[in-house]
């Protein structure tokens, strides 16, 4: 494990690496490529999702690196996702089990719900299933030991204290969209409060979200369009200047820097190498606070779901 990456606990005693390689957009050879990459620039947490479709070239990957000694099991750490029409507690195991065999593993390390909408496969809403019957069914997985620990992604603060009402095991981890213009200060707050560690997506902007679309041809996740770019916000240059580093490298240090671990997505050697070396120098807490600072009118969120709106479980109904 990269000893400058830090390195948090969650709830249950899990550790995990502050800076992970975020997987989606990438699929075939060049999937395979990538992890090598990754692992060999000192990556230790690779996330993925079914929704990415690339847990086969993730799991042939690893398995090669597993076979030329160079990584162990434990040395990695794997999260990937249950989507919309897998998080039902009557086909969650099945859907874990068949990440499992694409990821060739025993277990993964962290497990999600992608977002807390249930549907068939066929796209269809399931308003039979609240999250409070999704987290039972994580529940059940966790305890077969299919993996170590659970978790959510993109649901919203009330719906984390929905499943807090009936939960046997806790809310391991939290995935979100989180950056400097959708702060998210209120859904990290309770976090906080009940020991939940959060995974911040779209940190850089997220720059290649526009390009992907769905089976009609129209955009799977539904983006704000012309959002000013973080990377030009004069603070975040002023730093990056000052310490002779990137922008981008800026923005991850900082959200590093308030517990949050980042999963940067980049198929750039380079990048990749640039954005996990963010820790040979300090930045300060006065620094950070900056960052934090910003009063916008209008929170900037990238990604609206719109395959989720109007579902009864919608996580940003109010906000649409």
């Amino acid at each position: 494990m990269s000893s400058k990456v830090p390195i948090f606990t969650l709830s249950n005693g899990v550790l995990m690496p502050s800076i992970g390689l975020g997987t989606w957009q990438m699929t075939g050879e060049e999937g395979k490529t990538v992890i090598r990459n990754a692992v060999l620039a000192g990556y230790r947490h690779i996330d993925t999702a079914t929704l990415y479709q690339n847990e086969h070239q993730i799991g042939d990957a690893l398995a090669e690196l597993f076979a030329e000694g160079i990584l162990k099991r434990e040395d990695i750490f794997i999260t990937t996702k249950a989507f919309c029409h897998e998080v039902a507690p009557d086909v969650v195991e099945e859907a874990l089990r068949n990440s499992l065999k694409r990821l060739r593993l025993d277990y993964v390390d962290l497990y999600l719900a992608h977002i807390p909408a249930s549907t068939k496969d066929d796209g269809s809403f399931r308003s039979d299933v609240k999250v409070e019957d999704i987290w039972r069914g994580f529940e059940k997985v966790y305890g077969l030991g299919l993996t170590k620990a659970i978790g959510v992604s993109n649901f919203n603060e009330s719906q984390i204290v929905r499943i807090m009402n009936i939960q046997k095991v806790p809310i391991h981890a939290s995935q979100l969209e989180l950056h400097l213009y959708l702060p998210q200060k209120a859904h990290r707050e309770l976090c906080k409060k009940h020991n939940i560690l959060i995974t911040a997506y779209a940190t850089l902007g997220s720059p290649g979200r526009m390009s992907v679309v769905g089976s009609n041809g129209r955009p799977l996740f539904e983006s704000t369009q012309n959002s000013e770019n973080e990377m030009n916000d004069k603070h975040v240059k002023a730093l990056a200047q000052k310490y002779s580093k990137t922008p981008a490298q800026i923005l991850l240090r900082a959200t590093v820097e308030m517990g949050i671990i980042v999963i940067p997505k980049t198929t750039n050697p380079e990048r990749m190498k640039e954005n996990i070396n963010i820790f040979d120098f300090n930045i300060s807490n006065a620094e950070v606070n900056l960052l934090e600072a910003h009063e916008r009118t209008k929170q900037e969120r990238l990604f609206w779901w719109p395959n989720v709106a109007d579902h009864p479980e919608d996580p940003f109904a109010t906000q649409r």
